[in-house]
């Protein structure tokens, strides 16, 4: 490497830290200069994280502390800021729901702002416009954590052929119709000078999950069977919660403005799952109607075990060089975590 280009390297290594975090490719002094965006981004990115101190936000703050940047997450309480100071997280007291206000100076300040908040779909719309207000103009990067329950079909357990790419076209959920209106709002205000992005992955699996699998292990504790609704067809796509926070980062490090990112590792029907936690626990499958799943784990749970969210992530992971490691959900089978959501009930009843 000859003294001139050791100099031209040494001088794109400066370049100002809102240019490397919203433009990787660009031209110095006439000599296109390609930053290792993973390098410097990692180097000085202050990150923001709505939703911190749940499990998918949790998971993507560990990750980018881990990987060099400064992380800030919401804290709704002392005990909830004193677990993220923990973690080495600087806490920002405030609430998105009820005082949106009372977070827009960390908002600007951050160089990145995840959302990974759960939170009420009109609140969640009325605060993802706040901040998408607040942040127009900056250049700055915003990712929303949407999910694949936006395209579920309502298949009463049955199995669906359907499977949908990121620009696919589908028929909303009907209780997802809020969450659709705000990933378009939140892609259309990458022409308002915003670097916003959509990340839509499907269950979410991994240490602490409230996922299908648990849900089988506690209908145990219920009927002493593990159970499915109808024919247990019905296919939900998977992905692991350390896999989603790779995904965030990658696309904070190289995500296009816009751009709508699918995420699946797997899938796997309820009936599987069932016939899994039947043999760790010795009990038998049970095929369970409507009724009987939602007096199991209430309507809104029912709903959940019983329809079909496949989808297909080819544009992306060739977009962002994604691949998961954890491709296979059922290793979660025999968590003693999960064993005793099967005990609590049957042992008093027994």
């Amino acid at each position: 490497m000859s003294a001139g280009d050791r100099e031209r390297r040494r001088r794109a290594m400066y370049l100002p830290k809102r240019w490397m975090v919203s433009n990787h490719i660009g031209f110095f002094e006439r000599w296109e200069v390609r930053i290792s965006p993973w390098k410097e981004i990692s180097r000085l990115t202050h990150v923001l994280i709505l939703g911190a101190t749940g499990f998918v936000g949790g998971a993507i703050a560990r990750h980018f502390v881990r990987t060099g940047h400064r992380v800030s997450g919401l804290a709704r309480s002392g005990t909830k800021a004193a677990q993220l100071t923990q973690a080495g997280i600087d806490p920002v007291h405030g609430d998105i729901e009820t005082d949106l206000s009372s977070i827009l100076t960390a908002v600007r300040d951050a160089d990145a702002v995840i959302y990974a908040a759960q939170i009420a779909p009109p609140a969640e719309q009325q605060a993802v416009a706040g901040l998408l207000d607040a942040l127009t103009g900056s250049g700055k990067t915003f990712l929303f954590l949407s999910g694949s329950g936006v395209l579920c079909q309502r298949t009463n357990g049955a199995w669906s052929a359907d499977s949908f790419a990121e620009e696919d076209a589908f028929t909303p959920e009907p209780l997802a119709i809020a969450r659709v209106e705000t990933e378009q709002r939140v892609r259309a205000a990458a022409r308002q000078g915003v670097r916003a992005m959509v990340v839509r992955p499907p269950l979410i699996w991994g240490p602490g999950d409230h996922g299908h699998v648990s849900m089988v292990y506690r209908s145990v504790s219920f009927t002493r069977a593990a159970c499915y609704v109808g024919d247990g067809l019905a296919t939900y796509g998977n992905v692991h919660v350390d896999d989603i926070a790779d995904l965030f980062a990658r696309a904070l490090q190289s995500g296009e403005a816009g751009a709508l990112y699918h995420a699946v590792a797997g899938e796997t029907a309820n009936r599987w799952i069932a016939e899994a936690v039947a043999r760790d626990l010795g009990v038998p499958t049970r095929s369970v109607s409507m009724a009987e799943a939602a007096a199991i784990w209430g309507e809104f749970g029912a709903l959940i075990m019983s329809v079909s969210s496949r989808v297909r992530d080819a544009a992306s992971r060739a977009a962002l060089g994604w691949s998961p490691r954890h491709t296979d959900m059922l290793s979660e089978i025999g968590e003693p975590r999960l064993r005793v959501l099967a005990a609590s009930q049957t042992q008093e009843g027994a």
